[in-house]
């Protein structure tokens, strides 16, 4: 395809978008306006629900089918890097040099890495009663985890982080919210509903089948960023030209 034909089917499906977005915009509600349905609508919902954060009440049970497909785009963005970075022919693995790492720097890394992968966990586990859940604390958790990379240096960063193994935790995480939506398609007759017993409002084991998929997508999002993350920094540390 040449650049001309690109730039051609680039302009027209960029007009569709643009139209279909101009024509949402103008049905809006007018700004600042005290009619608020779909947040009053949400709100309620969560409360039937019994999940005190709306937030992942939204986004893993009113609109969870959506949150698949959002998790989904994690996944393919992982598996594509992976498959894009892989060693060419004209390229070889190097053992990475060992970098000078200053005592505060190793000292704060040593301090702050268990507490970022305990506030990691916690914000995963707490998803459906206070802010966060398991896209913020998947975040959470490969950031935590690199900071081996910050204060020691990359071997250590390569002891600490079982590649093999969250590639297949990636792969099992987002299956199991595949497999969460047959749940509630077998008991309540639609995909993704919300058939587990809800619990006591404001528990940790309140919002049904909530904290399940918060918990898998906490899992998929951390071990999804640690192996998108090693595809870049294996180009920019180990990866060079024979």
């Amino acid at each position: 395809m040449s650049r001309t034909t690109r730039l051609r089917l680039f302009l027209v499906a960029a007009a569709v978008v643009f139209a279909g977005f101009a024509l949402a915009c103008v049905q809006l509600p007018p700004f600042g306006g005290t009619s608020h349905p779909y947040g009053e609508r949400a709100v309620a919902a969560a409360l039937e629900q019994r999940t005190a954060n709306v937030v992942s009440s939204v986004n893993f049970d009113q609109r969870a089918f959506d949150t698949l497909g959002e998790e989904s785009v994690l996944f393919a963005a992982v598996l594509g890097a992976t498959v894009l970075l892989r060693l060419a022919r004209d390229e070889r693995k190097a053992a990475p040099a060992a970098q000078r790492v200053l005592p505060p720097t190793r000292l704060f890394g040593a301090l702050l890495l268990p507490l970022t992968m305990l506030t990691g966990w916690y914000v995963v586990a707490h998803g459906q009663l206070s802010p966060g859940g398991g896209f913020q604390g998947g975040v959470i958790l490969a950031s935590g985890l690199h900071l081996a990379y910050v204060a020691a240096d990359y071997r250590v960063l390569g002891r600490v982080r079982p590649l093999a193994a969250l590639d297949v935790t990636d792969a099992l995480a987002a299956a199991t919210f595949t497999a969460l939506g047959l749940v509630g398609l077998a008991v309540g007759g639609a995909y993704l509903e919300n058939v587990l017993p809800l619990g006591t409002f404001r528990d940790l084991a309140s919002g049904g089948l909530v904290p399940l998929i918060n918990a898998a997508v906490g899992i998929e999002v951390g071990s999804g960023v640690v192996v998108l993350l090693a595809s870049f920094l294996d180009q920019a540390v180990e990866v060079t030209e024979k």
